[in-house]
């Protein structure tokens, strides 16, 4: 049996939070046999806190990076896919952050949490008792307030980034993942050497990993909406032959992967093969259980 999403509830942050966090997701769900998903690759951190049913993270290519028997935990940026596994009732509260938003709040570098998942509690002891209070909650409106109060307080007890590589991190989102490292060490007044091991440290992955990353999340939530509408991943033939349009009116393969900046279809395929694990048109079949962080 699929998992059953029995409730699920979007919190919005204090406008002073804006530019750190852009929704909470509080959820509920139950899966009367184990449900297995697949959760694709990101340049985002994953803070997931949470009560009931606990679940596992496992990295294919590294098991002992992922974490077991958790229903609290973060998960830095990955740049491959890994899986999850639970059964039973869970609930939670669900945060994305971007990778300077999650090195501000958690005052470490990202280096530190990169291709990881890591309990709450062995991470930090503010994010085990913010589960607990979570838990303890009697609604969402009041989980969503003591969010913004927790994540308001670690902003006034941590530094800001370092404003280059800022300015590098919104020049890469700003253009869909096209900035060429070059341009950005150019940009921020450093070396490419110097920009690529600063990024690295601070944010978790190169810049170029980064880019790559952000491409490929943009090329994914496109086709989850024009291929196959929403919600979901998109489908369309793999292969040699270009696809026909999109079954909702949607593009071609050729030209959804120029508009998102790959060479050609197949430069989009290996993308996806590498960061989701499968070919879109896999990732579209019923019980595929992929998940979309968009």
């Amino acid at each position: 049996m699929d998992g059953v999403l029995t409730e699920a509830v979007v919190g919005l942050p204090d406008p002073r939070l804006h530019p750190y966090v852009d929704r909470y997701l509080g959820y509920r769900e139950q899966a009367a046999q184990p449900l297995v998903r697949r959760e694709v690759a990101g340049a985002f951190v994953v803070l997931i806190l949470g009560w009931g049913a606990p679940l596992d993270v496992i990295d294919p290519r590294a098991v002992e990076r992922g974490a077991y028997g958790v229903n609290a935990f973060l998960a830095g940026p990955f740049d491959a896919y890994c899986t999850t596994r639970t059964v039973g009732e869970g609930a939670g509260v669900q945060v994305l952050l971007t990778p300077p938003a999650a090195r501000r709040v958690l005052g470490l570098p990202l280096g530190e949490v990169t291709n990881q998942a890591v309990p709450a509690d062995r991470l930090a002891g503010w994010l085990a008792r913010l589960r607990d209070e979570l838990a303890d909650a009697p609604d969402w409106a009041g989980r969503f307030a003591r969010l913004d109060a927790a994540l308001a307080a670690r902003l006034a007890a941590t530094g800001p980034v370092d404003p280059r590589l800022l300015q590098a991190w919104r020049l890469i989102a700003g253009s869909g993942g096209a900035a060429a490292v070059g341009a950005l060490a150019g940009e921020v007044g450093w070396s490419r050497r110097h920009l690529a091991a600063r990024f690295r440290r601070e944010f978790g992955l190169p810049p170029k990993t980064v880019a790559r990353l952000v491409r490929f999340q943009r090329a994914y939530a496109t086709l989850g909406r024009e291929l196959t509408g929403p919600p979901g991943p998109g489908a369309a033939p793999t292969g040699g032959a270009g696809p026909p349009a999109g079954r909702h009116g949607g593009p071609g393969w050729a030209e959804l992967a120029v508009r998102c900046g790959y060479f050609d279809q197949s430069h989009l395929i290996r993308d996806f093969r590498e960061f989701a694990g499968g070919t879109p048109e896999a990732l579209a079949r019923p019980r595929s259980h992929s998940s979309n962080p968009s």
